[in-house]
């Protein structure tokens, strides 16, 4: 799970990163209005953290332009800003939740969870897809009731196309998924197809079906079909 922090305050911004990272989720940051502007323009998330009192811009409009490019990323308003006004506003542009400064981090790591299960239909931490089941507080993957033990790349490559399920995943959505900016830097994504191959390795061995398949020219469709 992908998490976008925009945040100005290093230190806060620093120690959200550092625990949600310690939970399992890819973590990026933006520090002012602009950076914050070209994430949410090029990139997807699951969840984005959202101050609204940034050095450069309004956090509300940051809200706006990402509903204005149709996005269904989940969004939490974290500020200081106590006013009725800027909770009404933030959630009637389509805000997910709003938490007030200070908090405890466990508190938002709750609420970041609640909001990923209900962007994605689940009523509890179990996700299911045939006989494969995943267990998102755990962090565990299992075949007919037997764990099989993935790598944390592994882990999350899988869990994004099960998300997926039916979506042609280009190499290079599922690169950015896994590293963030830094799949920029890859000279190719030829380590994406080294990853399914051990994933479909893994599941198969376990009695899994094989639900990857090859789109030709672009990447992989996770299916039962």
């Amino acid at each position: 799970m992908k998490i976008l922090i925009i945040e100005d305050e290093l230190d806060l911004s620093s120690a959200i990163r550092d625990y949600l990272t310690s939970e399992g989720y890819l973590c990026e940051t933006a520090i002012t209005y602009d950076a914050a502007y070209q994430k949410i323009s090029l990139y997807s998330y699951d969840c984005i953290l959202l101050d609204l009192m940034l050095p450069d811009g309004d956090g509300l409009k940051l809200l706006k332009h990402l509903k204005s490019l149709q996005k269904t990323e989940g969004v939490i308003i974290i500020s200081a800003r106590n006013a009725l006004d800027d909770r009404i506003t933030g959630l009637n542009l389509g805000a997910d939740d709003y938490l007030m400064k200070p908090f405890h981090l466990s508190e938002l790591n709750a609420r970041i969870a609640a909001i990923i299960r209900r962007k994605n239909n689940q009523h509890s931490n179990i996700f299911t897809f045939n006989e494969i089941e995943v267990d998102l507080g755990a962090k565990t993957i299992t075949v007919n009731r037997h764990e099989i033990h993935f790598t944390r790349k592994e882990y999350d490559l899988l869990l994004y196309f099960i998300y997926n399920k039916g979506k042609a995943i280009s190499k290079s959505a599922a690169a950015e998924h896994l590293w963030g900016d830094d799949a920029d830097m890859a000279d190719s994504f030829d380590f994406i197809y080294t990853h399914i191959k051990n994933i479909r390795k893994k599941l198969s061995d376990a009695g899994a079906k094989d639900y990857f398949h090859s789109v030709y020219g672009l990447g992989y469709r996770f299916t039962d079909i």
